[in-house]
């Protein structure tokens, strides 16, 4: 059981260190191709904070725990919004864009709609999976299209200067995706031994501990956005985010093998996920009254939906174990 757990809190580690280094490298590159920061937070920043996501589901279902996998993106999605979103904002009041409303919530509420409705039959086939990667490469395409076309010369911000070459940080981002490979093994191995030894199962896993450990560096990210005053890149990060956990981490696991899901998960995870999206484009919408933006109050609704749905996991684990 020590060493289950110590397989988590280094594997875990590792993964944001990892992480950290993937999206500084990426975030280097993005910004030398010109490319605006908060199509950064939506492309770059969203797929290197949900890499870790993407890297453990694809090892769970290697390893034959599929649920793990659907768990572990679906309890991202969550988290993402409840808990990442609710901290940030109750730390520091977020605006929101008219154009993030008008285009980027749409294009979420649209892969969500698809997820929920390739897990609908409780299975995930190559067929699921192609289509959902399918629909990721249009949105990516049509966001980065959209955006270069309307980006104007000081998005780039003041720090372009600064950045590292692009030799490093590819290198960066080679030593990032090796060393999240290896601490996603060991997290999904200490997981995995920790959910049979007491009889919980490995989508109730992937929705706390493996959904709550990956989600850390989208906390860390959109607190460090905020600290260089760049709002854009917290929310555009989150949405991104969930965009790739959405068609990315549930796309990919199929195309290598074909799996069957947990029926709870679309019974209960799946509301959850959908009423939090929703919860978060009412709060960016209205009040309709000149700038828009999620206040602590806001922080502190979103919060406390995370806080309610973790509790009702604890409780169902505890019922389980006695």
């Amino acid at each position: 059981m020590l060493m289950s757990i110590a397989a988590i809190v280094v594997g875990l580690v590792l993964l944001v260190w990892s992480a950290d280094r993937f999206v500084d490298g990426a975030a280097a590159i993005a910004h030398h191709l010109g490319v605006s920061n908060l199509i950064i937070g939506i492309t770059v920043i969203g797929f290197g904070t949900s890499a870790p996501e993407i890297v453990v589901s694809i090892i769970a279902v290697l390893e034959d725990i599929p649920d793990m996998a659907i768990g572990n993106a679906l309890g991202s999605n969550i988290a993402n919004i409840g808990l990442i979103l609710g901290i940030t904002a109750l730390l520091v009041p977020i605006p929101v864009s008219a154009g993030l409303i008008k285009s980027e919530y749409p294009l979420l509420f649209l892969a969500t709609l698809v997820m929920i409705g390739c897990l609908y039959d409780l299975q995930l086939t190559w067929v699921d999976g192609a289509v959902l990667i399918g629909l990721l490469v249009f949105i990516l395409a049509y966001m980065i299209h959209s955006h270069r076309q309307s980006a104007e010369p000081d998005d780039m911000g003041d720090e372009e200067s600064e950045l590292m070459e692009n030799h490093v940080a590819i290198g960066w981002i080679l030593l990032g995706l090796i060393v999240l490979v290896g601490s996603s093994r060991l997290l999904v191995w200490g997981a995995s031994n920790i959910a049979h030894s007491f009889g919980i199962s490995e989508l109730v896993i992937g929705l706390t501990i493996v959904a709550l450990g990956t989600s850390l560096p989208e906390l860390a990210t959109s607190i460090a956005s905020l600290k260089k005053s760049i709002p854009d890149l917290a929310i555009g990060n989150i949405i991104g985010s969930n965009l790739f956990n959405s068609l990315a981490v549930v796309g990919i696991p199929p195309l290598l093998n074909s799996f069957e899901i947990d029926a709870s998960a679309l019974s209960r995870d799946v509301p959850v996920m959908v009423g939090l999206t929703l919860l978060l484009f009412l709060m960016s919408r209205y009040p309709n009254s000149g700038n828009v933006c999620l206040t602590r109050l806001k922080g502190f609704w979103l919060l406390s939906g995370f806080v309610i749905y973790q509790l009702y996991l604890y409780f169902e684990i505890v019922s389980v174990v006695s």
